[in-house]
């Protein structure tokens, strides 16, 4: 097989038509408005509570600070948080900046989420709140953590950031604890170029969201009430969110063509793993995540990721390392202890996957992980 070009990355953004885009942007030249809650604004803030099922939603700049205005927003000022090692590190960011300490809890082995089996033997006095994280968009065993949360009187924020458009059982999946950030990075299957939002169910949540992310204004006169920052969402951002939010269902069908292909393609390859379909679950298919078992496929996932790029073909070993382990984190932490969550960051890797990657590319990249096979 011949190298290729142009390259294949592990993800490429969506884009609506140009012509579209260009359209939406003439009506932001036109009005002078640019940011601070304008006309587009407005209509995706309205359209993205609709399609979520959330009965408030308010949009940030990106999804991390949307986290840390939710974590703000919540009263949470001190003390810890339960959350996974198994995140991109922003979760565990989003906590620290916010004047609060991560305690990393394991996850369980078919989706990598939070286990609830290991929640309560890290609750202490100290506990504030909950943090998981919906990994590669797969939804956490929500009435476990549910339970576990109204027990012990915590709050449950989840890091919905891979599960756009994710339902569980007919129900968005934003109707799960008490709210849920949402990232729109370029990255993910919906996108505002950068982006995020926090949906909720408690108006007067939702109001403080407002407000920490307009520095402290809450918008009914000149005080400030709150020490907030500055993360609105562009009128630039909201028009790309209108039009991909437009696209968005023919988007994923064809996410979903691209997971079928690869799934038929590396089927019953010893040592080589997908994450189970989950019961109830309406996929966005926002990653293609496999796991490789060294002694059973006889080659290690970074061997497999060195062949792939020998032809121009680049994935990712998401989530590696865990948060825990990375240099900001490790002098405070064991990664060991939670060994569910260190091994699969040891043997995951996700294989390009987006919308309009073509099939026959999609055969080529399994061809060449079929090959690595010892």
């Amino acid at each position: 097989m011949q190298k290729k070009n142009p390259p294949i990355l592990v993800t490429r953004p969506s884009l609506p038509p140009v012509e579209e885009y260009e359209a939406l942007v003439r009506e932001i030249f036109e009005s002078r408005f640019l940011t601070n809650g304008g006309t587009q604004h407005q209509k995706l803030e309205a359209a993205l509570a609709q399609k979520l099922e959330a009965p408030y939603l308010r949009l940030f700049t990106n999804g991390h600070l949307a986290l840390e205005c939710a974590l703000s927003a919540a009263g949470i000022s001190e003390g810890e948080v339960l959350t996974t090692p198994f995140t991109f590190v922003s979760t565990a960011h989003a906590i620290v900046r916010s004047g609060l300490t991560p305690v990393f809890c394991d996850v369980e082995p078919d989706y990598f989420t939070l286990d609830p089996a290991h929640l309560e033997e890290h609750i202490t006095p100290k506990t504030r709140a909950i943090l998981p994280v919906h990994v590669y968009g797969n939804p956490c065993d929500v009435a476990a953590i549910d339970r576990i949360a109204k027990k012990h009187g915590l709050y449950v924020l989840y890091d919905a950031a891979h599960a756009f458009g994710v339902t569980l059982h007919g129900k968005g999946i934003a109707a799960y604890g008490d709210a849920s950030m949402f990232s729109f990075h370029a990255t993910k299957c919906f996108h505002t170029i950068e982006g995020g939002a926090v949906a909720c169910s408690n108006a007067a949540f939702a109001e403080l969201l407002n407000s920490y992310k307009n520095f402290g204004y809450r918008g009914v006169d000149d005080e400030i009430h709150e020490v907030g920052g500055n993360a609105k969402m562009s009128e630039f951002q909201a028009a790309m969110g209108l039009l991909n939010l437009k696209y968005f269902e023919r988007e994923i069908e064809k996410r979903g063509k691209v997971a079928a292909r690869y799934r038929e393609n590396l089927a019953g390859i010893d040592g080589l793993s997908f994450r189970p379909v989950p019961k109830g679950v309406r996929q966005n298919y926002a990653y293609l995540p496999v796991s490789f078992d060294p002694v059973a496929f006889g080659c290690t996932r970074d061997e497999v990721a060195e062949t792939l790029k020998q032809y121009d073909i680049y994935p990712r070993k998401y989530f590696y390392p865990i948060a825990s382990a990375t240099p900001c984190y490790r002098e405070q932490y064991r990664p060991e202890e939670t060994p569910v969550a260190l091994r699969a960051s040891e043997r995951v890797l996700t294989l390009p996957m987006y919308a309009d990657l073509a099939l026959s590319d999609v055969d080529d990249i399994c061809e060449v992980v079929a090959s690595c096979k010892r």
